[in-house]
């Protein structure tokens, strides 16, 4: 296949670009730098296979030649307020990729009668009132919240999708994406993995935001990318949790980044959450993955961070 995917130099994007080169197709990158890193596809360049356009999927696209799917990875995804790269930082440009950015593709899409992916995202659950989250949850979403530029884009881009779906006939899948780490990280994003392993390695308190009793469920990106690839070559047009259904506290996570670390400076309690609609619990129900697309996460935690952790030393020049 000849495959768009937007938001290329992103962190999820420029794994995917591997993973459909390995696979044989050639792959058009799309992306506009705001939050991507040209560094994750650097060593794509001159790859007989793979074309890299810069531009924001905010505006119309075009691409030449024929196109036989779409994936739409285009937005900023980090919470983080202390973060240049957080969406709380990037309101309106967050929006836009959620919804001109999903119209855009989409208007793609149908243009080449080509399948498409949206994107989305575990945060459509909001802070959830059921656990763990199947895909049927309709969610508990605060709409002017400060989560709610990115919680209502993806939610307006799965509207929107389906929407084409069902009038223009559209091969449409969406993936909800939920905690996932590993390599190619922006070291300054603000996400709880890049922070725990960078104090780590620099043997400092890992600082822990609330009581740490909120929980998430991470899965590593290797294990994501395989599952998103298997729906990409599904018939599934309806929503499919992709993630580790392992849940653990915040302060395990931390408990488990020094473990690894041989880190002796413990965890520091800060009771500020900095962001006061911070979900207090998330869980994949990934009972649709299993049945549908034979998939489950195979990389443990421990294994996963043992991965992670060179890249995070590269960078730091720890190495």
């Amino acid at each position: 296949m000849r495959v768009l995917i937007t938001g290329a130099a992103g962190f999820l994007g420029s794994h995917l670009c591997d993973r459909l080169i390995s696979e044989g197709h050639e792959v058009i990158g799309m992306d506009n730098f705001i939050t991507g890193n040209p560094e994750n596809l650097a060593h794509l360049a001159g790859h007989p296979r793979f074309t890299f356009i810069r531009h924001d999927v905010a505006n119309f696209i075009f691409v030449p030649g024929k196109v036989d799917a779409v994936m739409h990875f285009a937005s900023p995804a980090s919470p983080n307020p202390d973060s240049p790269y957080g969406y709380t930082n990037l309101p309106i440009q967050t929006m836009k990729a959620g919804a001109l950015g999903t119209h855009n593709t989409l208007g793609v899409a149908r243009a080449h009668q080509a399948r498409f992916l949206l994107a989305s995202t575990s945060e459509i659950y909001g802070d959830p009132l059921e656990h763990p989250q199947k895909e049927t949850y309709w969610g508990h979403c605060d709409p002017i919240g400060i989560r709610s530029v990115y919680d209502e884009a993806k939610r307006f881009a799965e509207a929107l999708t389906m929407a084409y779906h069902g009038a223009h006939g559209i091969d449409t899948r969406i993936v909800r994406i939920f905690n996932t780490y590993g390599p190619r990280m922006r070291l300054d994003d603000g996400r709880v993995v890049p922070n725990f392993i960078q104090q780590a390695l620099r043997k400092e308190p890992l600082t822990v935001y609330g009581d740490g009793m909120q929980t998430r469920s991470f899965c590593f990106v290797d294990d994501l990318v395989e599952g998103i690839y298997r729906l990409l070559l599904s018939d599934e047009h309806y929503p499919v949790n992709i993630g580790n259904p392992t849940e653990t506290t915040i302060r395990q996570f931390a408990e488990t980044i020094n473990h690894i670390t041989n880190n002796p400076a413990g965890i520091q309690i800060k009771m500020d959450l900095r962001l006061g609609d911070d979900p207090q619990k998330r869980q994949p129900d990934i009972t649709r993955a299993k049945s549908i697309l034979h998939w489950e996460p195979k990389t443990s935690l421990e294994e996963g961070i043992n991965r992670t952790i060179p890249y995070f030393k590269e960078k730091l020049g720890l190495l």
